[in-house]
C-alpha cells in the first residue's frame, strides 16, 4: 500500500516540477526587462548629473569673463560627447543650459535630460 502511495507522490511531483519550469520561463523575461529599465534610469540619472556639472563649469567660466566660445567648450568638455550647450547673457548674468540624450533601448525614443546654471560676471 505504501508503494502505490509513493508512486502517486512521484507522479504528482513531476507535474509540479514542470509547472515551476513554466513559471520561470514566464517570469525570467520580466525580471530581465526590469533590470534593463533600472540600468537605463541609472544612465539617465548619471547623464543628468554630468549636464548639471557642465552647466556649473560653464557658468563659472562665464563669471570669470570668458567669451561664449570658451564657455561652450568648457561645458561641452565636462558634459561629454553629444551634449548641446546654450548660452544666454543678460547684463552681468549668464545662463548656461546643457542637455544630452539618453538611449533607453531600441524600442523607446531617447530621453533628453539637462542642467542649468546661472553666474554673475565678476568685476
Amino acid at each position: 500500500m505504501s508503494s502505490a502511495r509513493d508512486g502517486a507522490d512521484v507522479e504528482h511531483g513531476s507535474v509540479e516540477q514542470g509547472s515551476v519550469t513554466a513559471e520561470l520561463a514566464v517570469g525570467l523575461p520580466v525580471v530581465v526587462l526590469l533590470i534593463a529599465l533600472l540600468a537605463s534610469l541609472a544612465a539617465a540619472g548619471v547623464t543628468e548629473l554630468r549636464c548639471e556639472a557642465a552647466a556649473r563649469a560653464g557658468a563659472r567660466e562665464a563669471a570669470l569673463g570668458s567669451d561664449d566660445g570658451t564657455v561652450r567648450s568648457t561645458a561641452a568638455r565636462v558634459a561629454g560627447a553629444g551634449a548641446a550647450v546654450e548660452i544666454a547673457r543678460a547684463g552681468e548674468w549668464t545662463t548656461v543650459r546643457v542637455s544630452a540624450g539618453v538611449s533607453l533601448g531600441p524600442w523607446v525614443a531617447p530621453l533628453r535630460v539637462g542642467g542649468t546654471a546661472v553666474g554673475k560676471e565678476e568685476p
